[in-house]
């Protein structure tokens, strides 16, 4: 079975592990992921990421899907959460543009999350890129999601 947003899947699993405490995630790793993960490790949201590309043999306690005697997760992707006195760094973490309902800013109209304090992650033709940087850049996007 296909996923039909893992931007929004990633989100929730950030989320659900930050409600539950846990200091790392695990997950199916991909291209899109890992520029993702870059920009909130730039940000200071996350404290690190990894991707294992050991195969079916990982650390990690991930049970492995098999289609035609291959793996169907082949790298794994582990994220290290940032707390700051035993909070959650991001404090709200929500989805903008979704498969139903893309939403394209221009550089002018690229939102300013919290007055400039959170900040919106853009996928451009430079690639993903923070609300500041695409401003920088001078380009507009897709708006993914906002991080607070």
């Amino acid at each position: 079975m296909s996923m039909t947003d893992p931007i929004a899947d990633l989100l929730t699993r950030i989320r659900n592990a930050q409600s539950a405490g846990k200091p790392t995630v695990g997950m199916g790793a991909s291209k899109l992921k890992v520029a993702i993960l870059k920009v909130l490790q730039a940000e200071g949201y996350i404290a690190g990421f990894g991707v294992d590309s050991t195969g079916a043999k990982s650390t990690l306690s991930i049970e492995l899907k098999y289609h035609d005697g291959r793996p169907v997760i082949d790298r794994i992707l582990s994220i290290e959460l940032k707390y700051h006195d035993g909070r959650p760094v991001i404090d709200r973490i929500e989805r903008i543009s979704r498969p139903g309902l893309r939403i394209y800013r221009g550089k002018d109209e690229l939102p300013k999350v919290l007055g400039g304090l959170g900040v919106a992650v853009v996928s451009t033709p430079q690639g993903i890129m923070s609300d500041k940087q695409a401003r920088a850049a001078g380009t507009g996007g897709e708006v993914l999601f906002v991080v607070q």
